[in-house]
Formats: C-alpha cells, sequence, structure tokens
C-alpha cells in the first residue's frame, strides 16, 4: 500500500517472485536477512515523496529507483491501470508488458 492506495496485491509467492511494482520492490530490499544463503538485492529510492494530504491521483509513486525514474509517460494525466496478472496478483503500475517482463525478484537463495 502506498498514500492509501493498493499498488500489489497477491500470494506471498507472486510479491516474491519477481515483486513488480517499484515500491513492493523497495520494500523487500530494506528487509534485513541474516541468512547467508539468500541473495538481496540493495534498492535506494531517491526523490520527493508526494504529500499524503494531497497526492498527485495519477503518480502514486514516481521516485527514481536506484537512479531509474518509473515510466512517465502517462503518470500526469491518469491513474496507473489495475492490472491483472497469474491467478489473483494485481498490480497498479504504469510500467509496460515488457518492463515487466525484464524484472527479476529482490529475495532469492544464492543457489537459485
Amino acid at each position: 500500500m502506498y498514500l492509501g492506495h493498493v499498488v500489489e496485491l497477491g500470494s506471498t509467492d507472486q510479491i516474491f517472485s519477481p515483486p513488480y511494482h517499484p515500491y513492493t520492490e523497495a520494500i523487500l530490499s530494506a528487509v534485513p536477512i541474516a541468512d547467508t544463503n539468500v541473495e538481496k538485492k540493495h534498492i535506494f529510492l531517491e526523490g520527493d515523496i508526494p504529500s499524503a494530504m494531497s497526492p498527485s491521483i495519477a503518480a502514486l509513486f514516481k521516485s527514481a529507483v536506484n537512479g531509474k525514474k518509473c515510466s512517465t509517460r502517462f503518470m500526469q494525466k491518469k491513474m496507473p491501470p489495475q492490472r491483472y496478472l497469474k491467478k489473483g496478483h494485481q498490480l497498479k503500475c504504469h510500467f509496460s508488458e515488457t518492463k515487466l517482463s525484464e524484472m527479476t525478484p529482490v529475495i532469492k537463495l544464492a543457489s537459485e
């Protein structure tokens, strides 16, 4: 959930493999893991946090992630569409299908 909006919804397996929304990735990246058999991406968010009192209806999440900005093609004009992926996995994001297919898990076993 980000600024009162559900940006990604799914089972544990769906969210972890891979998380598709940049905010989901950032949250998972912040989870401390002591197990040395687990590899984790380190994701750093940049930019300003929108006001929770008057957030832009279109930009649910527009921070930069590791120096790369989220797609801004439609951000200022309309709310990201609610996408229905596999078996109830839901996502609210402007990423293209190509970008989504390129995403990799944030947390995985080192042997995978």
